[in-house]
């Protein structure tokens, strides 16, 4: 994966094999990036890299991502729904996102007619984040931690084998994400257990196909007895 932001707008996130080539869909926006970078710039915020992707901070908090998709590139505020979107360009990153909203634009000509809107959202997000309100999420499901969020965007069969599991297999996996204190952490254990989610298991499943609890199982992947 990609971790400088400069080599975003020339190679690619990395996360797919057309990364450093031709074909990578950054390619397909150059020019929009361009001036999405030099609004994002101009508010003072800290430009770094996560996920692959260009992320712009305050004091170290995430408040904005800058990201490609095959249709369209985006802003994607991390919490957009504290915005007050008055000019309803926001949506959301998926059905059961809490607190990510996008801003999605697929030519320079929608960027440039949006100009002023677009730094005022930017602003906007800046002074949600100073005030240092929390997205007030639903108790009645386990919320989707932002990093999680941006991966789902980026890697749709990951996104796909996700929501396949079963309801508590869901739930198990975003309590153990959402109970990292630090982003890092969060980004390891979502890497660490990404195959076993590809593959349709659990966390307390094991390969053998009995759940590490079971005693049959010693939990090695490796069925005994």
């Amino acid at each position: 994966m990609n971790t400088s932001a400069d080599l975003f707008f020339t190679e690619g996130c990395g996360r797919c094999s057309k990364h450093s080539t031709p074909e990578c869909k950054v390619h397909s926006y150059t020019e929009e990036l361009a001036l999405l970078r030099q609004l994002l710039l101009s508010t003072g915020l800290e430009e770094d890299c996560k996920w692959g992707s260009p992320c712009y901070t305050l004091a170290g908090k995430n408040v904005v991502m800058l990201a490609v998709f095959k249709d369209y590139c985006s802003l994607s505020f991390f919490k957009g729904a504290l915005l007050a979107d008055s000019a309803q360009l926001l949506s959301k990153a998926g059905p059961n996102s809490q607190s990510m909203r996008l801003f999605k634009f697929t030519d320079l000509t929608s960027i440039k007619r949006h100009e002023r809107t677009i730094t005022e959202y930017i602003f906007e997000a800046i002074e949600v984040e100073k005030s240092g309100i929390q997205v007030s999420k639903s108790r009645a499901s386990e919320p989707i931690p932002p990093a999680l969020e941006q991966l789902f965007m980026e890697d749709n069969p990951f996104k796909t084998a996700f929501e396949k599991l079963t309801p508590g297999r869901q739930r198990a996996y975003l309590i153990h994400f959402n109970g990292a204190k630090q982003e890092k952490t969060t980004i390891a254990r979502i890497a660490k257990n990404r195959q076993r989610i590809l593959d349709g298991y659990g966390m307390n499943d094991c390969i053998c196909g009995l759940s590490k609890r079971m005693p049959q199982c010693d939990g090695s992947h490796k069925r005994i007895g």
